[in-house]
């Protein structure tokens, strides 16, 4: 076979595993594992740390919803972690009369994981659970969560993002909603053959005895239960514990943010070196490749797909293949300059899938420079 025509199929392969091989073959291997889903009436005593910076236009109304959630108020305490706050943050806070409600000021913005350390330092309850300012828990979130622990195997649970565009305008808005159901999807087969190998970051927690304190340049929900692992704990999603969460407004907001995730992503990774090596580390090592390391690699193969397909446009099969790749970039540049989704959102899919692959690509060359993020901006006024 002609070189362009080895290089096309091996990236068309890639691709396809990636997408739906992996996603049919934990399908498949769940099929032969019966599914657990324990009762919502163990409570242990819950910590719940809210990492803050300048969230003074919603932090009231996360904690109202936090202590008005479904589980018993002598069980439960609030920690607000105020990464450096400049706004009304920390008055905000402060102005609650609750006993369960505490704020840490963390001085010197060392980021989110840093203030997850330093909050779990002070924390008092069995059960970490993280949260961020912005998120909206389902009333019986906490209570699902919570159900897993009974299980002294199980070292860190995860929920389960909803996301939603409410004004219904946003180019991130379907990309956003579809991407996530399947992510979801994922974990929910991954979590009934084994354990899942990362959590959902504005809603998930670790067995206190299990947290393990991280450097503050890795992201926390991908790194800690990784670690939790290690240990010899499961980490289980919980498909019913959801957390509602707005889509992103911009193609450039959620472009930065996904950047600065897949980087923080990669160097976590990059910390834990020993469960990328299968025979060592089996199952989670097949995930880690499977479902990270190549899906942050596909804009190289999406790349050598476009490339080999234009050496074989001579041939009609290829010529078909090359038309429908056009197509797609076509539509996602479109997307770009006019709002072409607004017609119909489905046409807003393409862009979101460039914009996670063209953060991919670049948060693999930020890695190679070296370059980590440590802090995150906050968007909201």
């Amino acid at each position: 076979m002609p070189l362009a025509e080895i290089l096309f199929w091996v990236s068309f392969a890639v691709l396809f595993y990636v997408y739906a091989g992996y996603p049919f073959l934990l399908v498949a291997i769940a099929m032969f594992v019966p599914r657990r889903r324990p009762k919502a009436d163990f409570t242990p005593r819950l910590s719940i740390l809210i990492a803050a910076y300048n969230e003074q236009t919603g932090i009231r109304r996360k904690i109202e919803q936090t202590l008005a959630l479904d589980y018993p108020s002598d069980l439960i305490e609030i920690l607000v972690l105020s990464d450096g706050s400049t706004d009304q943050t920390d008055a905000i806070v402060e102005s609650f009369r609750d006993p369960r409600v505490r704020l840490l000021q963390v001085s010197g913005r060392k980021g989110k994981t840093n203030a997850q350390n330093e909050g779990v330092k002070v924390a008092r309850g069995d059960v970490l659970i993280f949260s961020d300012a912005t998120t909206i828990y389902h009333p019986q979130a906490l209570r699902y969560l919570a159900s897993n622990y009974a299980d002294p195997k199980v070292g860190a649970v995860s929920g389960r993002y909803q996301y939603f565009d409410p004004a219904g305008w946003s180019p991130m808005g379907l990309g956003t909603i579809a991407f996530w159901n399947y992510e979801n999807f994922t974990k929910v087969m991954q979590s009934r053959i084994r354990t899942i190998s990362g959590c959902c970051g504005c809603i998930y927690s670790v067995r206190r005895e299990a947290y393990t304190p991280l450097a503050p340049d890795v992201i926390s929900d991908l790194v800690q239960p990784l670690h939790v692992i290690r240990q010899g704990y499961r980490v289980v999603f919980e498909e019913r514990a959801l957390a509602y969460e707005e889509t992103t407004q911009s193609t450039s907001e959620e472009f930065s943010m996904r950047v600065r995730v897949v980087t923080r992503g990669i160097w976590g990774l990059l910390s834990l070196p020993e469960l990328l090596i299968p025979w060592k580390s089996g199952w989670v090592s097949f995930q880690l490749w499977s479902h990270k390391v190549l899906r942050w690699l596909v804009p190289f193969f999406l790349f050598m797909l476009l490339t080999s397909n234009l050496f074989l446009w001579g041939q009609p099969f290829y010529r078909l293949i090359l038309l429908g790749q056009v197509i797609f970039y076509v539509i996602t540049v479109l997307s770009l300059l006019v709002p072409i989704q607004r017609l119909w959102k489905p046409l807003g899919i393409p862009l979101y899938f460039c914009t996670l692959n063209a953060a991919a690509f670049c948060s693999v060359i930020e890695v190679l420079r070296g370059k980590k993020y440590v802090v995150w901006e906050t968007v909201r006024t």
